[in-house]
């Protein structure tokens, strides 16, 4: 089956696998790619990682097209995606609704699961909170790293500690069997992104990546797009 290839950033892998059928049956075509840490996606593409559309956060896309990597004709934004705390499953939900309360929240975590804190959008938000919060020295050793949020979420699942909690996007959080999604970081620590999708200048389906950009902004998909963590 012909693929249409994507680079994204894993805030829209659980919407865009939901949407997969759905763009089988009106194009014909599979959907293909990889899902990781923006910055990574970002530097794939630049390296002719063959990719018919790309979503990463909206300022990165700005400038793939600067870079004449994006066609700045065939760009849509899809939704914004909240950085939020996230729990296993079985355990009880956190609540942080100052910095106060995310600063004893993060102090009694044995674990904190997040992704890269260099390459990711949620990861390197992760990192100028700690410090904002004067603990980053405090927590460096129970933090655990991994390329994305989604590897991060499945390994917080996982995990055999006491008391871990995760910090990543919500999309990356809902779309995780066995995590909860716990609550929104508080005001001065939040973050909220907006991702967009754009074909790529060397698409070799560029009609189809279109389509499948249509599919995933259109107004029709709003409810799934919610349900996937992405707001207006």
């Amino acid at each position: 089956m012909t693929t249409v290839n994507i680079l994204s950033g894993g805030a829209a892998q659980g919407l865009v696998r939901g949407l997969a059928e759905a763009f089988k049956a009106q194009t014909g075509f599979g959907v293909d790619g990889e899902f990781g840490a923006v910055g990574v996606m970002a530097d794939k593409l630049r390296a002719a990682t063959p990719a018919d559309l790309v979503i990463l956060t909206q300022a990165l896309l700005a400038k793939l097209a600067e870079e004449k990597l994006v066609s700045p004709s065939a760009i849509a934004d899809v939704g914004r995606v909240e950085t939020a705390l996230a729990v296993r499953s079985r355990d009880p939900k956190v609540n942080a609704k100052t910095e106060s309360d995310l600063r004893e929240v993060l102090r009694g975590a044995d674990a904190i699961y997040v992704p890269d804190t260099k390459a990711s959008t949620a990861g390197q938000h992760v990192a100028k909170v700690l410090d904002r919060l004067g603990i980053a020295y405090e927590v460096a050793s129970r933090l655990k790293i991994f390329p994305n949020g989604a590897t991060a979420m499945r390994e917080l699942a996982a995990s055999a500690a006491m008391r871990p909690i995760g910090c990543t996007q919500a999309t990356e959080i809902i779309a995780t069997e066995g995590i909860a999604l716990s609550g929104s970081l508080p005001p001065g620590c939040e973050l909220v992104t907006m991702y967009t999708a754009g074909v790529t200048t060397r698409a070799a389906h560029p009609q189809e990546a279109a389509a499948l950009i249509a599919l995933l902004t259109g107004a029709d998909r709003k409810e799934q797009r919610q349900r996937a963590g992405f707001t207006g």
